[in-house]
């Protein structure tokens, strides 16, 4: 009867994990399926380096530098569509043509050629953005919190000491080599090993998240946000800034003064006709 019901709730287990699998596998496409609640203003960067910035009163701050934007909505999706989901798609980095899939040239048609597409989920709010809108940095202000998306560094494969914390055996009393060890795994009964039990393993290439990190300065004319504190990730790393307030406005580009002077003036210039004196013709001749 025991042997029965163990079966019996392996297979279950088995069942579980199947599809706890093609769960993930499907989420794996769709980047916002592990977002934490809905963004309003969104962004992606690369994580460049760390620097520190003085405050008016003396103090220091250690912030990142992003380079963020400019950022362009490749698609918008709706539930009503069959895309299962409300979220924006935004694109971003510069890409050759021919390095693109046919697939993805013909994805960003009309638009340029990004490296990176990201869905970021909006829920049943209407942003008000369609595509082809661009958007930079201009859309966060200083002092907002936002949060920052990325995926850590990979540490390769390292045993239950790093990766889970285990404090380890005795350094001494009999405990020869076993100092980082990870002990027993089971008890004999099951004769298996239970899914989930912690063991030494591949470390690192996560998604994290950090949420309430401070902006501490703009930089529109180098597209570069200065965030307090640490950014998970590499440097070059792809990240996304969102926050759950506000709204993204595309501004309306516009024609300088001096540049609709210049056309006017040469607008009148081909309009009016030059008298030439008849000496000026007669010297020509």
């Amino acid at each position: 009867m025991f042997t029965f019901v163990s079966r019996k709730l392996e297979e279950h287990s088995q069942t579980l994990y199947h599809l706890h699998d093609a769960l993930r596998s499907t989420s794996s496409f769709l980047y916002s399926i592990d977002q934490v609640g809905f963004s309003m203003k969104f962004i992606l960067g690369t994580k460049k380096s760390m620097t520190q910035v003085f405050r008016e009163d003396g103090t220091v701050v250690p912030v990142t530098r992003v380079h963020a934007g400019p950022c362009v909505v490749t698609q918008i999706k709706t539930k009503e569509k069959s895309d299962l989901v409300n979220a924006v798609q935004i694109g971003f980095g510069e890409q050759k043509a021919f390095r693109l899939s046919k697939a993805a040239q013909g994805h960003l048609k009309g638009l340029a050629t990004v490296r990176y597409m990201r869905d970021i989920k909006t829920g049943d709010v209407d942003q008000g953005l369609k595509r082809g809108d661009t958007y930079t940095v201009s859309v966060f202000t200083e002092g907002e919190k936002v949060q920052v998306t990325g995926t850590s560094k990979g540490k390769g494969f390292q045993g239950v000491v790093k990766r889970h914390g285990f404090r380890g055996s005795p350094a001494s009393h009999g405990h020869k080599d076993q100092l980082r060890m990870p002990g027993s795994i089971g008890a004999t009964g099951p004769a298996r090993v239970f899914k989930g039990t912690r063991m030494g393993g591949h470390m690192g290439v996560d998604q994290v998240t950090v949420k309430n990190l401070e902006i501490i300065a703009v930089d529109e004319e180098n597209n570069e946000l200065l965030i307090k504190g640490a950014i998970p990730g590499a440097r070059g790393g792809l990240l996304v800034i969102s926050t759950s307030e506000g709204a993204i406005e595309i501004a309306t580009v516009e024609e300088a003064p001096a540049q609709k002077d210049a056309q006017e003036e040469v607008e009148v210039s081909k309009d009016t006709e030059v008298d030439v004196p008849a000496s000026e013709e007669k010297k020509d001749n």
